[in-house]
């Protein structure tokens, strides 16, 4: 895939193979056929299980019974898809109509378990872990069970299987130590944030009463108060302290949140994102700050030490958006790109 990133999929040698040996096995005769395709396809099962959507739609797309066939367990493509977390083969199922309640009310012959027990179920260890951190993992989690249940019967969200267990019961259960390490990691992230966010609201309320160049004696007011780098400087620092305080505050919401399900799906992560953001703003203006004091300050003797002090305040600014930029891109991905995982751009057939 790294190698063929930039290529059409369509056109590599892959696919080319499996619509030559595809169209070779359509050429037999009509009674062969029937029977390849009244007994179950071990291929389309392991296509399923490994995600390969683009397998699946050349086959299906040209001998359609294919899609109606069920493994040992009986389970169709869609409930290997749920059951592995493939979403690219699970978006197939809407492009099938009204068919597809023909798959979603399908029960294995074990447990009794439909197509939303399955994805109550936790995956594989490998499947998990495309999501980083505990909390966004159990926010796909949810996803995927909520998107399961939008298309079943109101009757199959309550029944129970062969261990007396209703869907929900049983995504609470299997879910119950992944919710821990979510809210572990997430109450880790916010109180380090929070101390730091912290530190900053208190160094910029204490800048307030120390204006840069002093103020004048007659009137108290500060002696470079008319000029550019002193708005620059009030600005700043007030942008800081406010953007501190938020930062702050949303940080405390998830310090004492009460760490339901739902609260993963949409509440904490946005609480995190916007408490990661407005931190990042506070240290930005707090620089901002900074530089323009040392300018009012040496405004009449600027030199080479004074604009290298100027550039380096800018380093925590950069190893901030270093270290936490690619916390806060998942964050942003898995709560709103992850809107469209099932919602396919183009139709596969």
């Amino acid at each position: 895939m790294k190698l063929n990133r930039n290529k059409d999929f369509e056109s590599t040698p892959a696919l080319q193979l499996v619509k030559c040996l595809w169209e070779e096995m359509l050429k037999q005769d009509d009674s062969e056929l029937a029977n390849l395709t009244q007994t179950p396809s071990q291929f389309i099962f392991e296509a399923a299980k490994f995600g390969n959507s683009q397998f699946l739609v050349e086959l299906i797309g040209r001998c359609p019974d294919l899609m109606y066939q069920l493994d040992e367990k009986g389970y169709s493509i869609f409930h290997i898809a749920v059951l592995h977390r493939h979403a690219n083969v699970f978006n197939l199922i809407y492009e099938i109509g009204l068919t597809k309640e023909l798959f979603v009310t399908c029960e294995d012959e074990d447990q009794k378990n439909n197509m939303l027990h399955l994805a109550a179920k936790l995956p594989q260890q490998s499947r998990i872990a495309i999501v980083s951190g505990a909390a966004l993992q159990m926010q796909r989690e949810l996803l995927w069970f909520k998107e399961v249940e939008k298309i079943v019967q109101p009757y199959f969200r309550e029944k129970k299987n062969s261990n007396n267990q209703t869907p929900q019961e049983l995504f609470t259960e299997e879910h119950k130590e992944l919710l821990k390490s979510g809210e572990q990691w997430m109450k880790n992230t916010a109180h380090s944030c929070m101390l730091v966010a912290t530190i900053i609201t208190t160094i910029i309320f204490a800048a307030v009463f120390s204006v840069p160049g002093g103020n004048d004696s007659s009137k108290g007011l500060p002696i470079h108060l008319k000029e550019t780098w002193f708005q620059v400087f009030v600005i700043s620092d007030a942008i800081a302290l406010s953007s501190s305080s938020i930062a702050i505050l949303m940080f405390l919401s998830i310090l004492t949140s009460r760490y339901t399900e739902d609260d993963f799906l949409e509440s904490l992560p946005f609480k995190l994102m916007v408490g990661l953001s407005t931190l990042f703003v506070s240290i930005i203006t707090m620089m901002v700050a900074f530089s323009t004091t040392l300018l009012l300050a040496y405004h009449d003797s600027l030199n080479c030490v004074t604009m290298l002090t100027t550039i380096v305040v800018s380093i925590p600014a950069t190893l901030y958006i270093m270290l936490h930029y690619p916390l806060l891109g998942d964050i942003f991905c898995s709560t709103y790109h992850s809107r469209f995982l099932f919602k396919p751009s183009k139709p596969m057939f």
